[in-house]
C-alpha cells in the first residue's frame, strides 16, 4: 500500500504527471492537491481502469487530509517559467509556496520521502530541508531534487548524434538543475569519442538550455511540462520500486551529500569540500538513498564545466536556506 500525494495537481506538469502516475499498480492511493481544480482533475482520472483510488483536495483546509500519512509526496506546484524569466525570478514566487507544501509534510508525512520538481530545484531543495530541521523530522535520505528530465533530454540529443537508440544512450547529468550548474558526463558515454570538441560543447549547451527551448516554442504558453510529467514520473516510480519493493535502480537527484558522507567523499573531492547540495548518481534503498555512487572519470572540458557550476551552486543554495533560516514566522 502505497500513498502518493501529487502538490500541484491541475497544473501543466501536475496533470499529466498524475496520469501517468494513475497508470501504475505500484500505487495504491493517488491524492491529488491543488488551490484549484483538484476536485475535477481526481474525478477525470477517477475513471481510469488501474488499481489506484485517486482522492482530489482543494486548498489550505483540504492540504492535511491529502497530505496526511503520504509515503510519497512530489511537488510541482508553483508558477511556470514565461519567456524573459530566469529561475531566478521563479524564486521569488515559488519558494513560498514550497516552504507551505514543506511545512505541511513535515507536520503530516514526516516520514513522506519528498520529490521536489518545483524551480528552481537548486533552492528549492534546501527550502526542504531547512523546514524539516525546524520540525525536527530531517532525514536527508529522504529528500530528492528530480533532476531526471536533464537525463532524458542528454539521452535524446545524444542518441541523435550518435544515431542510436535514445534508450540505449545513458548520459549521467551531475551538478545541479539550471542552466551552467547542469553537468552532462558526456564523455562516459560509448561512442562519444567520435564526437569532436564542438560537437561535445553545442550539445553540452542545449542540454544545459533546453528549457529556453521549449519555452521560445509555445511563444509564451508554457514551459516543459509534457516532457518534465514524464520525466518525474519516471524518478517517482523508479523510487517506489526500489524503496517498497527492493528493485535496485540507479538514478541521478539533486541531494544533501550528508545523506551519505563515506559516498559524498568522492564527489567532494572533485566539486570542493563546502558544497552541501549536488545532483550525483545514487543508488535507491529502504530509507530512499541507500548510497551515492562515484562520479568516475571526467574530461578536462567537463572539469571546467564543474568550476564554473560551483560558485552558481553555492549562490542557489544559500538563497534557499536563507529563506527559511530569516523566516522569524517558522
Amino acid at each position: 500500500m502505497v500513498k502518493v500525494t501529487v502538490c500541484g495537481a491541475s497544473g501543466g506538469i501536475g496533470q499529466p504527471l498524475s496520469t501517468l502516475l494513475k497508470q501504475s499498480n505500484l500505487i495504491s492511493h493517488l491524492a491529488l492537491y491543488d488551490i484549484v481544480n483538484a476536485h475535477g482533475v481526481a474525478a477525470d482520472l477517477g475513471h481510469i481502469d488501474t488499481v489506484s483510488k485517486v482522492t482530489g483536495h482543494v486548498g489550505p483546509l483540504e492540504l492535511e487530509e491529502a497530505i496526511r500519512d503520504a509515503d510519497v509526496v512530489v511537488i510541482p506546484a508553483g508558477v511556470p517559467r514565461k519567456p524573459g524569466m530566469s529561475r531566478d525570478d521563479l524564486f521569488k514566487i515559488n519558494a513560498g509556496i514550497v516552504r507551505d507544501l514543506a511545512v505541511a509534510a513535515a507536520n503530516y508525512a514526516p516520514n513522506a520521502i519528498m520529490c521536489i520538481i518545483s524551480n528552481p530545484v537548486n533552492s528549492n531543495v534546501p527550502i526542504v530541508a531547512e523546514v524539516f530541521k525546524k520540525y525536527n523530522v530531517y532525514d536527508p535520505r529522504k529528500i530528492f531534487g528530480v533532476t531526471t528530465l536533464d537525463l532524458v533530454r542528454s539521452s535524446t540529443f545524444l542518441s541523435e548524434l550518435l544515431k542510436a537508440s535514445p534508450r540505449q544512450v545513458n548520459v549521467p547529468v551531475v551538478g545541479g538543475h539550471s542552466g551552467v550548474t547542469i553537468i552532462p558526463l558526456i564523455s562516459q558515454v560509448p561512442g562519444t569519442e567520435q564526437l569532436s570538441d564542438a560537437d561535445i560543447e553545442t550539445l553540452t549547451k542545449r542540454i544545459q538550455f533546453a528549457g529556453d527551448e521549449v519555452v521560445k516554442a509555445k511563444n509564451g504558453a508554457g514551459s516543459a511540462t509534457l516532457s518534465m510529467a514524464y520525466a518525474g514520473a519516471r524518478f517517482t516510480l523508479n523510487l517506489i520500486e526500489s524503496v517498497f519493493h527492493g528493485v535496485n535502480r540507479i538514478e541521478c537527484a539533486y541531494i544533501n551529500l550528508q545523506a551519505d558522507p563515506q559516498g559524498a567523499q568522492s564527489v567532494m573531492r572533485i566539486a570542493g569540500e563546502e558544497l552541501e547540495y549536488f545532483s550525483v548518481p545514487i543508488e535507491f534503498g529502504r530509507n530512499g538513498i541507500q548510497r551515492i555512487l562515484p562520479l568516475g572519470k571526467i574530461s578536462k572540458y567537463e572539469y571546467k564545466l564543474l568550476t564554473t557550476a560551483v560558485p552558481e551552486l553555492k549562490s542557489n543554495i544559500v538563497k534557499g536556506i536563507s529563506f527559511i533560516t530569516d523566516d522569524s514566522k517558522l
